[in-house]
């Protein structure tokens, strides 16, 4: 799947600063354009001329480059109202690859792209009973080296990986300071991590982050400057997009949501070593625990919070009252972030908060607002949000690099463009 849609960076990534010398500006010229040819492919010189503003010999002279280093392809002529049909050129988004990881509290997933933004290949496994950053890293890093391998893709030609942690995470810094839901995740430098093990350049992101991004990329989002990106899986989190920009915070806790105080729910602190109230009470290990409890069932029958919602759907009295219980809280969150944020649109998504039951037992209560009623939808990506979200983030750096492999120095301070909010 190739996404259709460009909208405006909720980032701006942050290259040297330096004089605007003769070859920086010819270096610029030749990045402009090729960002025009990759959205806009395939067109012409006179295309990219009107496009531009440039001129037309700065335009031969900046393709020229671009075909000495096997970016642009001339795939013969297009249509023409009359004269000489024009030329066609084609963006060619094999000349490298981009990976997104997506690393939850249960599993890991990654998925590699082309400079299109077209997913080639999948892998994914359950995270092991070790969850210490070590062991995550090298999950990560053989996840990747059989991913290549089955996509016959050599390593080299890897330009940007993007990675997604379930926490709150420094992403100018590249490290993830705090992630309950693991073991050991405490001010963790998963940048320089993953780029040691990997070799390739690396940015780090809350993976819930990554799901506002790949729904307003790919997704039910594309419309949307408002909008908040919902997950509830092991945790719960949100991402936040306001006018159009990722959201962070003044600390990088902007959509911790999962420590929201909730009436009726424990008001205890908000502390980084342990999950927080509501995130408790509608996660998906907070439900299942509650009902195995209560349950006269066979203790060691695995039973998940959305076969708790299939139950409720389909009549069942007491998983009812769990899905009313938790779709009760889920609306105050919701109204108490559209009263604040003034939203459009809420996305649903994860394993337990993308269950069609959970969100009209949601909707049902906002309709009782006079204001604060956001449209409430389900991800349209099926579960891969936060993968979508990396690979827009990993080709939005490839692209501010000219779509070159940026020399990363192990064990110092990276040369890799950072990310940082605008």
């Amino acid at each position: 799947m190739k996404p259709t849609n460009n909208p405006p960076s909720p980032y701006r990534l942050v290259p040297d600063h330096q004089p605007a010398r003769p070859p920086r500006m010819r270096e610029a010229n030749v990045r402009h354009l090729l960002g025009l040819l990759h959205r806009h492919s395939p067109c012409s010189r006179a295309d990219l001329v009107r496009f531009s503003g440039l001129t037309a010999p700065t335009v031969s002279a900046a393709i020229g480059a671009l075909e000495r280093r096997d970016l642009v392809t001339a795939i013969g002529n297009g249509s023409s109202s009359g004269g000489r049909p024009p030329g066609l050129l084609e963006f060619n988004a094999r000349h490298g690859y981009v990976l997104g990881a997506d690393i939850g509290g249960s599993n890991v997933r990654l998925a590699l792209a082309d400079l299109n933004g077209t997913i080639i290949g999948r892998w994914g496994a359950s995270l092991r009973a070790e969850r210490g950053p070590k062991a995550v890293v090298e999950m990560v890093s053989s996840g990747i080296s059989q991913l290549t391998q089955q996509q016959k893709v050599p390593l080299k030609k890897i330009l940007q990986l993007a990675a997604g942690a379930p926490g709150i995470t420094d992403v100018t810094a590249g490290r993830v300071l705090s992630a309950p839901n693991l073991t050991g995740w405490n001010d963790v430098p998963l940048r320089d991590l993953l780029q040691t093990k990997t070799g390739i350049p690396t940015m780090v992101e809350n993976d819930v982050n990554l799901g506002a991004l790949g729904e307003s990329w790919a997704g039910a989002a594309r419309n949307a400057a408002n909008f908040v990106f919902l997950s509830i899986g092991t945790g719960a989190g949100a991402g936040v997009v306001l006018n159009g920009r990722l959201h962070h915070g003044a600390t990088w806790s902007a959509g911790e949501v999962g420590y929201m105080l909730i009436p009726g729910l424990p008001d205890d602190p908000p502390a980084t070593d342990r999950p927080g109230a509501l995130e408790t009470a509608i996660g998906g290990h907070g439900i299942e625990r509650e009902w195995m409890d209560q349950s006269r069932a066979n203790r060691s029958a695995s039973v998940r919070a959305t076969d708790v919602f299939d139950l409720a759907a389909a009549g069942d009295r007491k998983a009812r009252e769990f899905l009313n219980r938790a779709a009760g809280h889920l609306a105050m969150a919701v109204t108490n972030l559209s009263l604040v944020l003034d939203l459009s649109l809420v996305v649903l998504s994860g394993g337990t908060g993308g269950h069609s039951a959970l969100l009209q037992a949601v909707q049902r209560r906002l309709e009782r607002n006079q204001f604060a009623r956001p449209t409430l939808v389900l991800s349209a990506l099926e579960g891969e949000a936060q993968l979508y979200g990396a690979i827009w983030l990993a080709l939005q750096a490839a692209e501010e690099r000219g779509f070159r492999r940026r020399h990363i120095e192990i064990g110092g301070q990276s040369s890799v463009a950072s990310a940082e909010f605008v």
